[in-house]
């Protein structure tokens, strides 16, 4: 694998993801689905522990539930309510979705230390709002604010790939 620099545009080179893809559905063979930041792109990394900084400043607890999925992984979260019992949470089959290239993460907030998925009171649909406003702050693209299948707990950073996934 070749030495893992950054580039310009400070994305690292696209042969250290496609290596990151072969290796991930190698090692051990079973599926990755991570909650570490360090799984995530450097850049993308800082921007979420800047965005965990800034919601404990602001005194809300966030729980990171989601950073790195393996294609293998993603498939099965696709499956979720179609060939498979439970919600639909994705509309990305495997390597069709950012998390695949280590530039997502998934949040929850925790009150009490129990996790607030519901968006549906007044008191929980600010909270997330809160929440995409420290994310956006920070440079995050919060998909709270996708205007069909919104997702309120994912944040991504993809414009440094206006033509979609790195090739």
């Amino acid at each position: 694998m070749q030495e893992i620099t950054e580039c310009k545009n400070g994305l690292i080179g696209f042969s250290y993801w496609v290596a990151s893809l072969i290796l991930s559905n190698i090692h051990g063979g079973g599926m990755i689905s991570s909650r570490k930041l360090s799984d995530l792109h450097p850049t993308v990394s800082k921007m979420a522990a800047d965005f965990l900084a800034k919601a404990e400043s602001e005194g809300i607890d966030v729980l990171v539930t989601s950073t790195y999925r393996d294609i293998d992984a993603q498939d099965a979260l696709y499956a979720q309510g179609r060939s498979k019992p439970g919600k639909i949470v994705t509309n990305a089959r495997g390597g069709k979705s950012w998390h695949n290239w280590r530039v997502a993460f998934d949040v929850v907030p925790m009150r009490n230390g129990k996790p607030i998925w519901d968006t549906k009171t007044p008191e929980n649909f600010e909270l997330w709002k809160r929440i995409g406003g420290i994310g956006k702050s920070v440079g995050l693209e919060w998909a709270g604010d996708w205007k069909t299948f919104r997702e309120y707990p994912h944040f991504q950073r993809t414009k440094d790939y206006p033509n979609g996934f790195p090739r």
